[in-house]
């Protein structure tokens, strides 16, 4: 759910998270395992709207983080983590999402819980994986995060395409007549007369 969508309260995440599932969502993802988001998991999953918790590295808390970063280096932070995954399972949630997790805190709460963890930068052990689409498809230049892999490169074939595109149009090749509709000479004529008339 977007930042400050559910962490006022409780009903603001039952109303907002209510009209996600209204409008055809399946479930809604939450980020983060602090009492008051485990308060909301359970609130949520009372009222019937599947959750799907994430830890780690979570996006929408960048800024209190100092940047992004892996997430459970240090044993005791790596605790902490290992606790919240436990208390989102309590709480309902019906897999968990570790970003930027080291490997073997991932693996150890892949182990324990008895729900899937999904893992985008958290090693092989997860049951399942995320890879962002436009690091996959490789849809920007330049920096890529570490866990990243780039399968293709469609970002420099949008530029060429968008290039060649620009080109075609300035030397006056696009658009041409197998591009362009034309009306039919009756038609174009009785158009003529038309205008003529006004």
């Amino acid at each position: 759910m977007p930042f400050l969508s559910y962490q006022s309260s409780v009903a603001q995440a039952i109303e907002n998270a209510g009209l996600f599932i209204k409008d055809g969502a399946e479930a809604v993802k939450l980020e983060g395992g602090t009492p008051s988001i485990v308060q909301i998991v359970r609130a949520l999953v009372d009222v019937g709207i599947p959750v799907v918790g994430h830890l780690g590295f979570t996006p929408q808390w960048v800024h209190q983080f100092g940047g992004i970063r892996v997430r459970g280096r240090r044993s005791d932070e790596a605790k902490r983590l290992i606790d919240m995954a436990h208390a989102l399972q309590d709480a309902g949630c019906f897999a968990i999402v570790l970003e930027l997790v080291p490997e073997e805190v991932a693996a150890i709460i892949t182990e324990r819980l008895n729900i899937p963890t999904i893992g985008i930068g958290a090693g092989a052990h997860c049951d399942g994986q995320i890879l962002v689409l436009h690091d996959l498809i490789g849809l920007f230049p330049g920096w890529s995060p570490r866990h990243a892999k780039r399968y293709a490169e469609v970002g420099e074939l949008i530029r060429h395409a968008v290039a060649t595109y620009a080109q075609e149009v300035r030397e006056g090749k696009f658009p041409t007549a197998e591009h362009s509709t034309k009306m039919t000479q009756e038609e174009l004529e009785r158009l003529k007369q038309l205008l003529r008339s006004e």
